[in-house]
């Protein structure tokens, strides 16, 4: 009975026009299986050591980071990008940087104001604005060394 529910109310989310497609995974992701949703990721820590860790599919990259303790989460309280200082800046991988969905103007603008240089790098991506897919199984990240500013 509570399944049959479940797959109605998604259906209903799915037609509602007004909502992200990010809100209707949201919405919609209790009905699938959670073993179907892991994204397992490999992520070099800031003293070069190789991690595996785990997140799920519709998550996001810091979410899984934080969940793993390689990015602390008071360094990064909100995960909308008017808010984001880039505490929560990764470099991924080359071969993984194609099959993510390209940066947006207020990421590049994040990046650009908080490098000290003012120049990207291509590697650059805020955890908070990279969405977790089965795509990206596999995928490299290393977590750089916190700024001094950032530390809490």
């Amino acid at each position: 009975m509570a399944i049959s529910t479940l797959n109605r109310l998604s259906s209903q989310f799915n037609r509602l026009p007004s909502l992200s497609p990010f809100t209707k995974s949201l919405l919609t992701r209790s009905s699938a299986k959670v073993a179907d949703r892991i994204v397992k990721l490999a992520a070099i820590d800031p003293d070069g050591q190789k991690r595996e860790i785990v997140g799920l599919s519709g998550q996001t990259l810091l979410k899984a980071l934080t969940n793993n303790g390689l990015i602390d989460p008071a360094s990064h309280r909100l995960e909308e990008i008017e808010a984001c200082s880039a505490e929560c800046e990764v470099n991924i991988a080359e071969e993984w940087l194609e099959r993510l969905p390209p940066r947006s103007y207020d990421e590049e603008y994040v990046l650009k104001r908080n490098s000290r240089t003012r120049v990207l790098n291509k590697h650059s991506r805020l955890g908070c604005q990279v969405v977790l897919t089965q795509d990206l199984q596999g995928m490299v990240v290393a977590v750089p060394e916190p700024k001094p500013w950032d530390i809490p």
